[in-house]
């Protein structure tokens, strides 16, 4: 399996995870508690396949940083939280991190 495309897996599976988190209302809801484990299972998975070919610490930057951006726009979509001037800019910096490894650092796989 490529190591991107896992690597997208597992960024869906723990935004799936995280967003099924706060459903549970501290785990006393079965069925997205049951959605918190498989997706954080099925995330896991997907991480260790694309550390085959990618470095822990690129893997986790990119991993954690786009789970950031689209759990806090799911929690704004689905939750209604609100993201005001400086969340957007972080998370505006946070996707420039990212694209500045994956253009620029001799780190990454391609």
């Amino acid at each position: 399996m490529n190591h991107w495309i896992a690597l997208a897996i597992a960024i869906v599976a723990e935004v799936i995870a995280t967003t099924a988190l706060k459903a549970s209302n501290e785990f006393t809801r079965l069925v997205p508690s049951i959605i918190v484990v498989a997706g954080y299972g099925t995330a896991f998975y997907f991480m260790a396949i694309s550390m085959r070919v990618l470095p822990v610490g690129i893997m986790y930057a990119i991993w954690s940083g786009m789970g950031i951006v689209l759990v806090s726009i799911i929690g704004w979509l689905v939750y209604k939280q609100t993201l005001d001037l400086p969340s957007m800019i972080g998370m505006g910096l946070i996707i420039a991190g990212v694209i500045v490894i994956n253009l620029f650092s001799k780190s990454v796989g391609h």
